[in-house]
Order: structure tokens, then sequence, then C-alpha cells
């Protein structure tokens, strides 16, 4: 996979781990949150040019909050950051459970970025909609292990579902299949409740089974 803020980044099979600063997001950060809302996105900008400076590959930006204009909130900030090379340099990772606050986000950055994410829960037709989309202005993608019928809590159910979203992105769309980065789901763990025994098994062995199509860090 090849990504590129000002500066391009290879991950490859000598990259056993990327960094992704996930400070910039507004629903893991109770302190980003509140300099977003209060209209300080200078000390927002320090936050990105702090996690940078800390050994941060990629930054992930997220402005999903209910008491914000989230489209509005996201393109402000991008622009801001395109304004600051030593934030810039680094690819984005744009984060959102709304399409319009990632596609707002694309027209935004520079170089070539990251989605997170897109899946099957909405079926195949949106599905291969976005994805043509996020192939049209050149970014990776993040592709939960989601589906029509919910998120994928087995093995079975896991593999199946980055199956078909891979072949469906690969064969119908077109995508690159190296710009395809695939979530197998982890579910709580350790609960005690014997259903849930199983599941850090089955995402390990998921996530295994991706091989070179690999998963996303947490």
């Amino acid at each position: 996979m090849r990504l590129a803020g000002l500066e391009p980044v290879a991950i490859g099979q000598a990259s056993l781990f990327v960094n992704i600063g996930e400070r910039t997001n507004v629903t893991g950060s109770k302190a980003f949150a509140r300099m977003i809302l209060e209209g300080r996105y200078e000390d927002a900008l320090s936050v990105a040019r702090q996690q940078v400076e800390n050994g941060a590959q990629v930054i992930d930006i997220n402005m999903d909050e209910a008491m914000l204009d989230s489209a509005a909130a996201m393109e402000r900030f991008l622009k801001l950051i395109a304004g600051e090379p030593e934030i810039a340099r680094v690819p984005i990772m744009i984060d959102s459970s709304k399409w319009s606050v990632i596609e707002t986000g694309l027209k935004c950055i520079q170089g070539k970025g990251i989605v997170n994410s897109i899946s099957l829960k909405e079926g195949e037709t949106e599905f291969k909609r976005q994805a043509t989309l996020l192939r049209r202005y050149g970014a990776a993608t993040v592709v939960m292990a989601f589906d029509e019928k919910g998120q994928a809590d087995t093995f079975e159910r896991k593999t199946g579902i980055c199956e078909r979203a891979y072949r469906i992105l690969v064969d119908v769309v077109g995508f690159p299949a190296e710009d395809i980065i695939f979530d197998p789901n982890i579910f709580a763990i350790a609960t005690g409740i014997e259903e849930h025994a199983n599941y850090a098994v089955d995402f390990i062995n998921a996530t295994r089974t991706g091989g070179g199509r690999g998963a996303e860090s947490p």
C-alpha cells in the first residue's frame, strides 16, 4: 500500500506496525472534542501536530459528534491542516459513520489517504457506489466485517463477509487490492458469558486468514 500526505508512505511486508494517531477524534478524546465544540481550532491543530511529532505515520480525523455539523467541522479542520506542512506531510484517515462526511473529507485532503470505513451493511448496491467513488478519489479504505445481517461475530462470518467484500471490490469495481484494509471486528472479551468465549480467537484467526490483505490495528 502506498499512501501520501505531502510525503509518501509505503506500507508492506516490512511494516509490522503502523502507528495511527487517534487523538484527533472527537469520539475518542474528550479534550479534542471540547476544543472543536468551542471553536478552538488552533488548539486542535496542536493536537494533530503533537501526534506527528511523536511518530504517528497516519492521523485519524473524526468529527462525529451530535452537537457538531460534522461535515463543516471536517472541512474546516482538514483545510487548516493543509496549511501546516509539518502535519500535512503524513496521510490522513477520514473516519466517520456518515458517508456525506467522508466525501466532504475526501475533497479536502492532499495526497492519498484512507477512509474508515465502508461495509456491506446497507447492501451491495450502496457498497459498490461508495467503492467506485473511493476509487475515483484515489483513497484506500478500511472494510468492516459487517453485512446486511449485522456485525460478524464468528470466524466463519468474519472471513465470509471479508471474502465477499474483496470479490466485489476487486472483481466488480476494479478497486486496487493493495488499497484494502480489512477490520474483522473484535467484540468484548473476558465477559464471563459462555457464547463470548471464542471472540478473541475468532478475531485472531480471521486476521491471520486475511494474510497480505491485512487488518486495521486498533
